[in-house]
């Protein structure tokens, strides 16, 4: 199977290091800078740029899609530009090759659910964006599920928690100080990576949410990394003080009234085996470098 990763960043390079051994790999950056990164893992670097058709002819016929592109930033504007016109773009481009892919994985976000009090979510969960950027989101979802079939490729996506791995533990964020009460849902950059993996090679599913095996309050989370790391538990502060800030944006203020928790319980079903089933095994590389250190 060639794969084409549009979009090769922070977890495409890892699915491609993944892919390379026993698949034909091309990885999508749109600036030439991204390009050796790509080469390192063993697959085919090529510039190109999703919102640019005319870039896109640079990709060469491949069976499946994996759409990883970032948009730069938090803004809906940008986001709308990559994720809704960009997909949208890729769709129609590689949609008209005499030579289509079969299948096209969206890479999302768990943002698209809005608020549930912290209750439990899932695959069936209706969704309730309440950011203009996590409303984008959701419209691109609906474009890989919906219009993608009608260009006769097979769209699906993995919804992705909280990144986290190499270069993103963002130790300090945790252990310096205050954390705001809530929840986190979370996955290592291998297995989002992975779990793509696993949808390209070992299910037809249309929707997976990918996220570890458990979903944690932030406060228990830094007082956990605050032991582990030998250091005091940081200050705490509760959802009303942190909303008290009169130089609080409207979408922080919309995220941080955001609360659930995402189940992984149908990709378990499927048979998906975590490298790091919680933060705990995650984490572990990230506090003995931080202990070694200090």
């Amino acid at each position: 199977m060639r794969v084409g990763i549009l979009g090769c960043g922070y977890v495409g390079l890892e699915l491609a290091r993944q892919l390379v051994d026993e698949h034909e790999v091309v990885g999508v950056r749109r600036s030439e800078k991204g390009l050796d990164a790509v080469e390192t893992t063993g697959a085919d670097a090529v510039r190109a740029d999703v919102t640019d058709p005319g870039s896109l002819d640079a990709v060469p016929a491949v069976d499946a899609l994996v759409f990883a592109a970032s948009s730069g930033g938090r803004r809906a504007a940008a986001a709308e530009r990559v994720y809704v016109d960009g997909l949208r773009t890729v769709i129609e481009q590689f949609g008209a090759r005499d030579t289509s892919p079969d299948r096209l994985i969206y890479t999302s976000s768990t943002g698209v659910y809005g608020d549930h009090d912290g209750g439990w979510v899932d695959e069936t969960t209706p969704l309730t964006p309440t950011t203009d950027k996590t409303r984008v989101l959701a419209e691109a979802e609906r474009i890989a599920r919906e219009v993608a079939p009608e260009h006769g490729i097979d769209g699906a996506v993995a919804r992705f928690g909280g990144l986290y791995g190499p270069d993103r533990y963002r130790l300090e964020r945790y252990l310096d100080g205050p954390v705001t009460e809530g929840y986190l849902n979370m996955i290592h950059r291998d297995d989002a990576a992975g779990v793509v993996r696993f949808m390209l090679e070992s299910t037809d599913e249309e929707l997976l949410v990918a996220v570890d095996d458990e979903p944690t309050e932030k406060w228990a989370f830094a007082d956990w990394l605050a032991d582990e790391c030998g250091v005091d538990r940081p200050a705490k502060r509760t959802k009303a003080d942190r909303l008290d800030d009169d130089g609080l944006s409207e979408p922080a203020r919309r995220r941080i009234l955001t609360s659930k928790r995402c189940s992984n319980e149908r990709l378990r079903e499927l048979g998906y085996g975590f490298r790091y089933p919680t933060y705990r095994e995650g984490y572990r590389a990230a506090i003995e470098a931080y202990r070694a250190s200090n």
